[in-house]
């Protein structure tokens, strides 16, 4: 599954987001495409390659043809939705545009303790803002993104003026916006999280913290305005999710010494028929030197009140074990191959999208051998 990870080390914005888009690939004439179905005129969009503390990186700017951006285009939701409904853009595309501004008048009206409706976005409702919304979207599309992750953020310190007055970073509808996420501030006195950057990433992504096991394809940078101490830039990575089968899981287990152990067979048969995900047996010695044998059930957290009654039906156990584990597997496929002694059943285990083992079904070649009448142990060798 194609993933992102954003690396936040130094703050996100919303122009950093379409610079490290575009640095991965991203085509500007066709964002601008895309871009124009806003219907919003008297702007053009520019990328150029910058350095940044010794690192390249992608500079994305927006300029109204009037020489001078608005900072105070004042604009409700219901003025965004009608932009964003009258445009023709793709319905998943508008949905989540309006689900970013929605996420911004939240916030703004829990701050101000005022409707949504009677919010009006200030700096927010500036074309710039609309234009690194959407085109964020665009792109995370374009590229093919199905999951976005992000570090925890670096958000800054020291003061910030908006319209308001001057406010300590975060603002106060960043702060709003990133509650439940991981924040921090390296001392570095600038407003490293946006309104919004903060917006897009706090909607967008699914979780925030460690990057997650992926198959790196390519690293992105965007380019913040401002030179700091560190590269202001956000660094992204792109790749394909490692998708390991991680469960927690119930193991039941129980130490038996005194039951004819040609009931063993039949139990560990009947438990894997009502669910068991494995179940197998040790031979143990316990106290005084008796032999015994230890049933081990790997279990379902929903199946396990049923797979412990079946030990205590079928075995003389007075007690099981139950504790929770985490089962980790490969990504596992079955696939049908036709063979020098027909068609054949095999699972195909792979890690980080690599094959790593490739085993026939044994009940396949069983038959095979039956109906041939030729060994087992060749069908193997054969196939």
């Amino acid at each position: 599954m194609k993933t992102i990870y954003f690396d936040c080390f130094s703050g996100i914005s919303g122009d950093m987001i379409l610079g490290a888009l575009l640095d991965l690939g991203l085509d500007i004439k066709f964002l601008e495409k895309e871009l124009q179905k806003l219907k919003l005129k008297d702007y053009k969009i520019a990328a150029k390659k910058v350095v940044k503390n010794g690192i390249t990186a992608t500079k994305f700017d927006l300029v109204e043809k009037q020489g001078k951006n608005k900072k105070h285009n004042h604009k409700n939701l219901n003025e965004i939705v009608r932009i964003i409904n009258h445009s023709r853009l793709d319905m998943d595309i508008g949905y989540k545009i309006k689900k970013i501004f929605q996420k911004i008048a939240t916030a703004e009206a829990k701050v101000h303790n005022k409707s949504i409706q009677d919010i009006h976005f200030h700096e927010i409702g500036a074309l710039d803002t609309i234009i690194d919304i959407a085109g964020a979207v665009i792109g995370f599309k374009k590229l093919g993104i199905e999951k976005i992750y992000a570090s925890k953020l670096n958000v800054g310190s020291g003061f910030v003026k908006f319209s308001h007055g001057k406010w300590p970073v975060p603002a106060p509808a960043t702060a709003e916006m990133l509650k439940n996420i991981p924040i921090y501030n390296n001392k570095t006195e600038f407003e490293l999280v946006t309104p919004t950057g903060a917006a897009i990433i706090s909607t967008l992504a699914e979780k925030f913290g460690e990057i997650p096991p992926m198959d790196l394809e390519k690293t992105g940078y965007g380019s913040g305005t401002k030179d700091l101490e560190q590269p202001n830039v956000l660094r992204v990575f792109l790749g394909e999710e490692i998708e390991a089968d991680d469960a927690t899981i119930n193991v039941i287990e129980t130490n038996i010494d005194n039951m004819n152990p040609e009931i063993f067979p039949y139990v560990i048969e009947k438990l894997m028929q009502n669910g068991a995900l494995d179940a197998y047996l040790t031979s143990i010695v316990m106290k005084k030197n008796r032999a015994a044998i230890k049933i081990t059930v790997l279990s379902k957290v929903d199946d396990t009140d049923k797979l412990s009654k079946i030990l205590f039906e079928e075995t003389t156990t007075l007690g099981v074990r139950i504790f929770p584990a985490t089962r980790k597997t490969l990504e596992r496929e079955i696939k049908e191959i036709s063979t020098l002694h027909g068609k054949v059943r095999y699972k195909v285990s792979k890690f980080r999208n690599k094959v790593k083992n490739i085993s026939p079904e044994y009940e396949d070649l069983v038959k095979i051998a039956r109906k041939r009448k030729i060994p087992l142990r060749r069908v193997y060798e054969e196939n």
